[in-house]
């Protein structure tokens, strides 16, 4: 009979935890002790109750996946899969330092893969080799962080018939139309054939939120946030334009906009 692997969640988005959550039960060998949704209360988790499998976003509020996981005892870590989205940069810090991630959206296929790479390395790792290759991971995906934040992406679009290099920190919000975006920078509109997924991909260096299955927001940008009778958000870009959120991205919405509240103590 199989070991049972004790698993902690760790991402700020619910729909990906509940999605983590879904794919854990499905596989016998293992059980989810714990969720959480930010790092500080993750950790102290983490500390009190090492579990053996680790799902960790390396995005997630004040306390970042990365600052996690150098603060976890590194005599008894466990085995960690680190999550993001669309992160060129992330990835090929993993590739390097041979570390297990999730790639998001991910389905079933590819947290088998994921998963089956964690079985083998459970059966033979100490926590050396975990060390190891955890220090290797965070000084990859420091360094990619640096690279990233030194950058001044620029993306090709056309207006009017004339194509133009625009600065991704321009751009307040892009709507996605099948193979072609529309990006909004002020008043003017401009468009590249490209799909959303590829767009926010391209935008990673800005605070980029997707607020329905056809729209992001640069959140540098947003000036003002109000509310609709059922609930959805409204925001005022800083060109004047408006756009509203969906009901299914309502959730995550909320809560991405729960890291701007000031602590009441």
């Amino acid at each position: 009979m199989a070991r049972i692997m004790d698993v902690i969640i760790v991402d700020d988005e619910p729909a990906a935890r509940r999605a983590l959550r879904e794919l854990c039960s499905r596989e016998s060998d293992l059980r989810v002790v714990g969720e959480y949704g930010d790092g500080t209360t993750a950790l102290a988790a983490v500390r009190a109750r090492v579990p053996d499998l680790l799902f960790l976003d390396i995005q997630i509020g004040t306390l970042d996946g990365v600052q996690l996981a150098r603060s976890l005892d590194s005599a008894k870590l466990p085995l960690i899969v680190f999550v993001t989205a669309y992160d060129h940069y992330a990835v090929e810090a993993f590739e390097v330092s041979a570390t297990d991630y999730l790639l998001k959206p991910f389905d079933h296929q590819r947290f088998g893969k994921t998963l089956a790479r964690v079985r083998r390395r459970w059966e033979i790792d100490g926590a050396a080799d975990r060390q190891t290759t955890l220090s290797a991971a965070l000084a990859q995906l420091e360094t990619a962080a640096r690279a990233l934040s030194d950058a001044r992406p620029r993306l090709l679009a056309e207006s009017g018939g004339h194509l133009r290099l625009l600065d991704v920190a321009d751009v307040e919000f892009v709507e996605g139309d099948r193979n072609y975006v529309r990006l909004t920078l002020g008043r003017d509109v401009f468009h590249a054939r490209s799909t959303l997924q590829q767009a926010e991909r391209a935008l990673q260096a800005q605070p980029i939120l997707r607020i329905s299955r056809s729209c992001l927001i640069n959140v540098n940008h947003v000036r003002e946030v109000s509310r609709t009778p059922r609930g959805d958000f409204i925001f005022v870009l800083a060109g004047g334009a408006t756009v509203t959120s969906s009901e299914g991205y309502r959730d995550a919405v909320r809560q991405y906009l729960e890291r701007f509240k000031m602590d009441p103590r």
